[in-house]
């Protein structure tokens, strides 16, 4: 078995764990159910970057070609989140999709290294779900600040497993226990080891930073009351539900939510208008 650190709430207080089977065991010898166990994310990093496409099927589903290097956006550590956490769609927003990923993450301080090194600064992975509110596309398309950034949308865990091959596996999303995603990492354009070589060509990655490699084709928007779980070949299965939050996004400042063509393109897979799948007009159920 791969080892695999997990960051749990034991007894009010942070706790890393090691995975032993089905339990959880503290450094003192405490042990708990893993399906018990109050997780929080596996890492506290310092940064959270992401790739914008990589997998051949999501490419392929936006009909759209690569760019000759990856591109990438950054979510705020404020947007954290952990196994069996709740994923927060604000009022009045529609398009909430999530988007099931392999996490990578630095055990070394990195800069300047050849893709061929790269992982020798890797501490090991995890999954992530890099969920995007698409209702602030029109707004924060560059950036993706609020799109991909906004509180609860970057779940990751549940554990950080430290000897993985990140070669040959499936990925896999469920949303109410259906498949609705499928793919493999032998898929993606750019291997994790590239990923962590290109950025630290000009970023200095400290232990603990996520790099966030890419999702499959069909990311599409999930509703409150919906649990959603990425599984992924040798790491686990990373579990979240969805809930409407309780306070709307305040309308006396700032870009409102919108639902534009590109906004309902991107939500529904770039071939929405295609396919005759027009989803109802705000307001509607």
């Amino acid at each position: 078995m791969m080892p695999e650190l997990r960051r749990i709430l034991l007894d009010g207080a942070t706790v890393e764990v090691v995975r032993d089977g089905a339990e959880l065991v503290a450094g003192d010898g405490r042990r708990v159910g893993a399906d018990d166990a109050v997780h929080l994310p596996p890492v506290v990093p310092s940064k959270i970057i992401a790739v914008h496409l990589n997998h051949h099927s999501r490419v392929a589903e936006f009909m759209v070609s690569l760019p000759p290097a990856p591109t990438y956006f950054h979510k705020p550590t404020s947007a954290l989140n952990a196994h069996r956490g709740a994923v927060v769609r604000p009022p009045g927003c529609r398009y909430l999709n999530y988007e099931g990923e392999v996490a990578i993450v630095i055990g070394r301080t990195c800069r300047g290294v050849a893709p061929a090194d790269a992982g020798k600064y890797v501490a090991g992975y995890t999954i992530a779900n890099d969920y995007g509110l698409h209702d602030f596309r029109d707004t924060d398309a560059g950036s993706m600040l609020r799109v991909k950034g906004s509180d609860t949308l970057c779940p990751l865990g549940p554990g950080l497993v430290t000897d993985w091959d990140f070669h040959g596996k499936r990925m896999r999303t469920y949303v109410n226990g259906e498949v609705v995603q499928d793919g493999s990492t032998d898929e993606m354009t750019w291997d994790m080891h590239y990923l962590v070589a290109d950025i630290a060509r000009t970023i200095t990655l400290h232990p603990g930073d996520v790099l966030l490699s890419g999702t499959p084709a069909n990311s599409r928007p999930v509703q409150p009351g919906d649990v959603v779980e990425v599984e992924v070949d040798g790491l686990g299965r990373l579990t979240n539900h969805i809930v409407t939050g309780e306070l709307p996004v305040r309308d006396d400042c700032g870009a409102q939510p919108t639902e534009s063509e590109e906004v309902v393109s991107t939500a529904f897979g770039g071939d929405w208008e295609f396919r005759g799948i027009r989803p109802p007009k705000r307001g509607q159920p």
